[in-house]
């Protein structure tokens, strides 16, 4: 028998808030990644199987849910933009990069939107949109550190075709391929860099 049946009773109850809890994010992040990229609280709460009031005592509005969500699935999307084949030449380099980016943003497209549609009225959003656009151009800087070199207008327009906006205009409002759209970004990467004789490493010198 128990000796303390008290607490056994808080435990099952803090358990199954916990459970109740975690429910309503998962329920939310697979609404998105299924296309609902603007669920309701009403829609979260069904697909959780919670009631709406249930979905209030954990969030108090949907910004907090955001933020649960996102602290919750940040370590896996910044992974999925980590790592790869980091050396080998410019060309090759410029190659790794773009097909690592390609697949990460494939994966988080339908999130990255939803984000996008709300950022006019949360500021954690705004907020966690901010740290991940700084994540991204520090990671291109570590693909290519020959950026460096590059004056501030080249920086950015190359920030620019590498971000998840060239990327999602090139295979949605364009229509084109994976294969298509990646070909186009490598291109205009090496057209931008093969430019600048600052950011080309002197062949004469080898």
């Amino acid at each position: 028998m128990s000796k303390n049946p008290g607490a056994e009773v808080v435990d099952g109850r803090r358990l199954r808030s916990e459970r109740s809890r975690l429910a309503i994010v998962e329920a939310a992040l697979a609404l998105q990644e299924e296309g609902v990229l603007v669920p309701t609280a009403q829609q979260i709460s069904d697909r959780a199987g919670v009631g709406i009031r249930s979905f209030f005592r954990h969030f108090e509005d949907m910004e907090t849910l955001f933020e649960a969500a996102d602290d919750q699935i940040r370590g896996s999307y910044e992974a999925l933009f980590l790592g790869g084949d980091r050396e080998g030449t410019l060309a090759e380099r410029i190659d790794h990069a773009v097909d690592r980016h390609a697949d990460a943003y494939e994966s988080v497209s339908n999130i990255v939107l939803g984000t996008h549609a709300l950022l006019w009225r949360y500021e954690i959003l705004r907020k966690n949109y901010a740290r991940n656009q700084r994540g991204l151009r520090k990671d291109l800087d570590d693909w290519l550190p020959e950026l460096k070199a590059a004056p501030r207008e080249q920086r950015e327009a190359i920030y620019a075709i590498s971000s998840f906006e060239m990327w999602h205009r090139l295979r949605y409002h364009q229509g084109l391929s994976k294969k298509s759209s990646s070909s186009i970004v490598k291109n205009l990467l090496k057209s931008q860099i093969a430019g600048d004789p600052r950011m080309v490493p002197d062949a004469s010198a080898e």
